[in-house]
């Protein structure tokens, strides 16, 4: 199964701050033992909302809003694709993951459809 490992925004990660060098060095080394295993398909960090935009649609009404967003801890700051044999897998590799943010942070774990769920 793929699951789409979403890590989540922080105040921190909203200011734009960039992860330490040795953040990045920590996170290279376990992106490297996810594809060492077979496991990661995609990532990659996301900017500030402050640097995006929303739209919204209802029916062939469109109305933009540009960034940046509230309700830090509900936001997107990086993501993963992982191809795992089961939602366990996933929590047992995001548990060896280093923390991705200077304070606390949080990282949701969700499966994505495949062809095979809409037969």
């Amino acid at each position: 199964m793929r699951v789409m490992v979403i890590v989540k925004a922080t105040n921190d990660s909203e200011a734009g701050a960039l992860p330490s060098a040795q953040l990045m060095a920590d996170m290279g080394a376990f992106n490297q033992k996810l594809i060492e295993a077979g496991i990661m398909l995609d990532g990659a960090g996301v900017k500030p909302t402050s640097k995006g935009a929303r739209v919204a649609l209802s029916g062939k009404d469109r109305t933009v809003t540009e960034g940046p967003f509230g309700n830090v801890g509900e936001l997107v700051s990086g993501y993963w694709i992982w191809k795992v044999k089961d939602l366990d897998e996933a929590i047992d590799w995001v548990k060896r993951c280093p923390n991705p943010m200077p304070g606390p942070s949080t990282i949701e774990i969700r499966q994505l459809y495949e062809m095979e769920d809409f037969a």
